[in-house]
């Protein structure tokens, strides 16, 4: 019995390697060794995201440490990207790279220069600056370029004018155009910005007060959907992406503390809400189960209205899908369910499998899974496991980097337990117990 256990945990482990290594080949092929800029999506002529390009910069740890690619190598393109970025345009200029120490959402891959007339975005700079602390706490050799690596991504981190992006009010907005001013949206109800508000109150320059996280939690909805009491968001991604960084297990602030649980715990029933939703499949779509859930922000296969086996179903392109309330075409993100794997090992290790052998979803594919695959809508190549995305995205890429080895050795928690910006953001929220 036990060497059948030792065969398989070797098999599991063995399949999350390949996997990991194929997901983080993205960041070697998609960026541009100049700059550092890793593509947002690999369609033609598609520009940089800058939230890809810090989960690039919280990847390359992860890669030196499996050997995926020598130090040397991730020194070199980490300190590219980090100059790039302290070296960039700065100020109110429509074709800047950024404004307050945030950046465009968007940026030209070779220019490095606002793309798509888009917003200078808080949460992607964020993700941004958590991927240049990343790298900072792990390149920590005595050496000329380790040094640098520390000094650039901490004056970064320090020129982030977080009370400017507030607009006056309590909350954080969502960002700014030169053309329009602020954008109307901000931070409200639970999301991905978690990490957001801890960055920006751990700040040593330009905090938020402590007001704005309170603000920010005010907003909060509990709910209990498909048989699990959680702090609600509908799409599964934001249940995960402060998680790429903040170990939450054991420490609480006060909403956790009333509710008795961690956002750790909050995400793990999240998760398993989301494999209850497909089981029960109120919307009978194709494929839904037990192994095959996982419904987030991703791409999808529309915009389009088809009957299919006579109900007229309504399918979308790039859309924030959730669950329970929607919107929901049966488009399932793999790259999501893999990004659950520290939460919930015993049903994400089995979906994980199911999509590698059963749907075959990185069949001629570099970089591991594809974007989203969807059984509902008819492919026209007889795919029985209907359309799948031809696309891979940077921001699907880096999750499971970091997840995969954050299940395996929590590599990217220790080092961020030991970031004292972290450490000093959780403490102003409030933040008590555990590793604290």
């Amino acid at each position: 019995m036990d060497s059948q256990w030792s065969r398989k945990k070797l098999a599991i482990e063995t399949e999350l390697e390949i996997l990991q290594r194929e997901t983080f080949s993205y960041f070697v092929h998609e960026t541009n060794p100049v700059n550092g800029l890793v593509i947002d999506k690999t369609a033609p002529d598609w520009p940089a995201s800058i939230a890809a390009t810090g989960l690039a910069l919280a990847s390359y740890p992860v890669a030196v440490a499996r050997g995926f690619i020598t130090r040397a190598t991730a020194t070199a393109t980490v300190l590219a990207t980090l100059r790039f970025f302290r070296d960039s345009p700065q100020g109110p200029e429509p074709d800047a790279t950024g404004y307050h120490g945030f950046y465009y959402h968007f940026l030209d891959m070779q220019t490095g220069r606002r793309a798509w007339q888009c917003e200078l975005s808080t949460v992607d700079s964020a993700i941004l600056l958590a991927g240049a602390l990343t790298a900072s706490a792990y390149f920590d050799a005595n050496t000329t370029e380790e040094r640098e690596i520390r000094v650039v991504a901490d004056a970064l981190y320090r020129r982030a004018d977080w009370p400017w992006a507030q607009n006056g009010g309590l909350t954080v907005t969502h960002g700014w155009k030169p053309e329009s001013g602020f954008l109307k949206y901000r931070w409200e109800g639970y999301d991905e910005a978690l990490v957001l508000y801890i960055l920006g109150l751990g700040s040593p320059t330009h905090p938020l007060p402590a007001s704005s996280y309170a603000a920010w939690v005010s907003t909060y909805e509990w709910k209990n959907n498909c048989g699990y009491d959680y702090l609600y968001a509908g799409p599964l991604f934001t249940h995960q992406i402060s998680h790429l960084w903040i170990d939450f297990r054991g420490i609480q602030d006060a909403f956790m503390r009333e509710k008795g649980i961690d956002y750790f715990e909050n995400t793990r029933r999240a998760t398993y809400a989301q494999q209850q939703y497909a089981i029960d499949n109120p919307l009978k779509f194709v494929g839904y189960g037990k192994d095959c859930w996982g419904i987030t922000a991703s791409d999808g296969p529309g915009p389009d209205t088809i009957k299919v086996n006579g109900i007229e179903r309504q399918f979308f392109n790039y859309l924030g899908r959730g669950v329970p309330y929607g919107p929901d075409d049966g488009t399932v993100a793999p790259w999501a369910v893999v990004a659950s794997l520290p939460f919930a090992p015993e049903i994400v290790l089995p979906a994980i499998d199911y999509l590698v052998h059963h749907v075959d979803l990185k069949k001629s594919n570099p970089y591991g899974f594809k974007a989203t695959f969807n059984p509902t809508y008819p492919d026209k190549s007889a795919n029985p496991y209907g359309w799948v995305s031809p696309w891979h995205y940077g921001l699907n890429q880096g999750p499971i980097v970091l997840m995969i080895e954050n299940y395996r050795s929590g590599l990217l928690w220790q080092l961020m337990r030991n970031c004292p910006y972290i450490v000093s953001g959780l403490r102003r929220t409030a933040f008590t117990g555990g590793w604290l």
